[in-house]
């Protein structure tokens, strides 16, 4: 197994003055959020107080030591070379007019509809990584999963879901503009939090950070970072740039980013209620023909998202040591140990088994939101082939 997956179990140490540890007298995890008022307490509350002569071990010891892990392995790993890294739906189906390749979905215009497929493309530090098995199904179901339940705050642009790995969506003016929520300074990239913030900025797209904050550390509360693109690269902006470079209207600004903040902290509740730290996402927005602001894209997914495991953060983070991830972070952490992800032109392949490693953990946390079993679709029809028939017969229920 690569040293990369060893360490993301048990991630190095991040040093920093401890700060008191709550030993509150629970049995289960609980982290408390305050609905509708984007102010979180200071302390999680994680402790767990076991019965006596009881080891109780970590939830991320159950990502690890998991009897349904070793149930998929085997079909991950016969996928490794039947991943869905590319998709052209209009060359089989005329009906399709174009298609805009993007870091992880090919969008087709079908006319008054979107096609777009999700495919097991992996990205980070702005290019693609890898493919990952079973990884454009998760994201897609997951999505849809977060879309039907975030509708009393938003409403979305979804259509139907004709196939696991599409969804036809209906045609708006897209923002350019992504809504990142954090509620940690944390991350590795360029544009993370804690990247900018260890380098000295204390007033980040908007935002003024205290001083004395360390790595992992809770926020006082949820923030936005909003950043918009630029040469295939995403570029901070505060939010009076954004009005006055006209990206958005000053209303719908105001209006898109209510929604976020409201968003992320009930992502944040029903993940706690999983054992889950919802650390930190991105949202995306449009308008549709009658005005109003629909959420698009992806919502919580473990590609947009990151996922710490809760009832072993606090003791962690006390002992200067990574959170237990559940995301894509340590795929992010080994490409930068083994090369510049921003600058070389040419990338190593990502280690087998650390693409194995990636894709049960993105099943896992599917499987942990939703309370549903993944399904392991058959291999015996193509799966281009699958995903266009279905793609024709959803088109043609749509005329």
């Amino acid at each position: 197994m690569s040293d990369s997956i060893l360490s993301s179990i048990n991630p190095p140490k991040t040093f920093h003055t401890k700060i008191p540890l709550i030993t509150n007298p629970i049995s289960t995890t609980t982290i408390a959020f305050k609905p509708n008022k984007f102010k979180i307490p200071t302390m999680i509350c994680a402790s767990t107080t076991p019965k006596q002569g009881e080891i109780q071990p970590s939830f991320g010891d159950t990502l690890i030591n998991n009897t349904r892990k070793q149930q998929l392995l085997d079909p991950i790993t016969s996928s490794l070379s039947n991943c869905l890294s590319e998709t052209n739906l209009h060359f089989a189906l005329p009906q399709l007019k174009s298609k805009i390749r993007g870091k992880v979905r090919d969008i087709y215009d079908s006319g008054d509809y979107l096609v777009l497929v999700t495919t097991d493309r992996q990205s980070a530090f702005d290019r693609v990584l890898a493919s990952i098995p079973f990884k454009g199904q998760v994201l897609n179901e997951t999505s849809l999963w977060w879309f039907e339940r975030t509708r009393h705050i938003v409403s979305n642009a979804v259509v139907s879901a004709p196939d696991k790995n599409v969804t036809i969506a209906k045609k708006c003016s897209v923002f350019p503009v992504e809504f990142v929520a954090r509620g940690f300074v944390t991350g590795s990239t360029d544009t993370s939090l804690w990247t900018v913030y260890n380098k000295g900025n204390r007033n980040y797209c908007g935002n003024v950070l205290p001083d004395g904050m360390v790595k992992n550390q809770k926020l006082p509360k949820n923030i936005l970072t909003p950043t918009t693109k630029a040469a295939d690269h995403d570029v901070p902006v505060t939010p009076d740039e954004i009005i006055e470079k006209g990206l958005m209207s000053r209303d719908d600004y105001a209006e898109a980013s209510e929604k976020a903040l409201r968003l992320f902290e009930y992502g944040q509740q029903v993940a706690s209620d999983h054992g889950l730290i919802l650390v930190d996402t991105k949202y995306e927005f449009g308008k549709a023909n009658d005005g109003s602001i629909l959420l698009i894209d992806e919502v919580h997914t473990p590609d947009s998202s990151r996922y710490w495991i809760a009832n072993s953060y606090l003791e962690r983070f006390q002992n200067g040591l990574e959170p237990e991830n559940v995301d894509k972070e340590f795929l992010r952490l080994w490409f930068k140990s083994h090369c510049n992800p921003y600058e070389d032109e040419v990338l190593p392949d990502a280690p087998e088994d650390l693409v194995c490693e990636l894709a049960w953990r993105y099943i896992f946390l599917y499987e942990t939101i939703t309370k549903s079993k993944f399904e392991v679709q058959s291999t015996e029809e193509p799966i281009h082939d699958r995903i266009s028939r279905n793609v024709a017969t959803a088109l043609s229920s749509l005329k």
